[in-house]
């Protein structure tokens, strides 16, 4: 590992401004990657798996703020509800309801985004951008009171056309800008390694970088 996942984080940290939050995609990667990254003052790390995240917060430092990035089933909710920063990944209506049953529950208001789906892929997740405003129309009317809703989260279609990803963040920045007055909306999640520059561009404060930091993924 050498200083490389340092210099990684350091280097992107100074291309990024101030009010971007930086989430290190950290999932597959051991604790010891974690830990050099936390060495130089990074607290955010994402994952995508219940099981790993939990097996890393029971190991590593308290004040790791640890983000939920990844598909979430109903019933792992439980799992992560006592200790989890923010869920990414609220796509639907049922999951709502599970997180905040498991706040009440654990005594904590847990910070999540709406995950809207932007890209073309059949197998990416997310509200439709109507059913994402019915939900958040629903919450006014009837609150879950364990449940802030900080933001919105999109992930573009892994592709090289470039103009087909910055169509796809732009429907995600005219929600978030359409709506962010109306309910509270702070944050509009989306960029990875391969498109945050992009992102970054079309107005996105929050970014999930996992290979620019730690280096390429390890197979599971």
């Amino acid at each position: 590992m050498g200083d490389s996942i340092s210099q990684n984080l350091k280097q992107l940290k100074s291309e990024i401004s101030h009010n971007v939050t930086l989430v290190a995609v950290s999932k597959t990667k051991p604790k010891e990657a974690v830990l050099e990254a936390y060495a130089i003052g990074h607290r955010i790390f994402g994952e995508n798996k219940v099981q790993e995240m939990t097996q890393k917060w029971e190991e590593l430092p308290r004040d790791i703020q640890w983000h939920m990035i990844g598909h979430l089933q109903t019933n792992k909710v439980k799992y992560i509800a006592p200790y989890v920063s923010m869920i990414h990944s609220l796509d639907r209506v049922k999951l709502a309801n599970e997180i905040d049953r498991q706040g009440a529950r654990y005594r904590r208001v847990i910070d999540c985004l709406i995950q809207i789906k932007i890209a073309k892929e059949e197998e990416k997740f997310g509200f439709e951008p109507n059913e994402a405003l019915t939900f958040l129309e629903q919450l006014r009317t009837n609150p879950m009171p364990n449940i802030n809703i900080r933001g919105v989260m999109g992930m573009a279609t892994f592709t090289p056309d470039s103009e087909q990803i910055k169509h796809e963040f732009s429907l995600l920045k005219t929600f978030f800008d359409q709506n962010k007055s109306a309910h509270n909306l702070e944050i509009l999640s989306m960029g990875m390694s391969g498109d945050y520059p992009l992102a970054l561009e079309l107005g996105s404060n929050m970014i999930r970088v996992g290979s620019a930091i730690f280096g390429s993924r390890l197979p599971h």
